[in-house]
């Protein structure tokens, strides 16, 4: 049995040698995301407190930024998820507790 597809109707776009609203926006996203993990490894990196805050204003913008092209992309369609049997999540989880659970104290 497959699994359930979970999103919107896809939103045409022109198939052209041009770059059209989904290839701007995949392109949007694709920087947003390196940028918030560029932001990341700052973070860690920062030498002092006002550094890291500023850093992670920023990393937060940059994340709230992807988040809302990744919504922008789904609500056209342009992604689709796949809704998960419950046995296959809880076998999921089942295996992440045991790991936690051998993480040393």
């Amino acid at each position: 049995m497959k699994n359930k597809k979970i999103g919107n109707p896809e939103k045409m776009v022109p198939e052209t040698e041009e770059m059209n609203d989904k290839d701007y926006l995949n392109v949007v996203l694709e920087l947003e995301k390196n940028m918030s993990n560029n932001y990341s490894v700052a973070l860690n990196e920062a030498s002092n407190e006002n550094l890291y805050n500023e850093y992670f204003d920023l990393f937060e913008d940059t994340k709230d930024a992807a988040r809302e092209v990744y919504e922008t992309m789904f609500e056209a369609g342009w992604y689709q998820l796949e809704e998960e049997k419950t046995d296959k999540i809880n076998e999921a989880i089942t295996k992440m507790e045991k790991q936690l659970h051998q993480l040393p104290e």
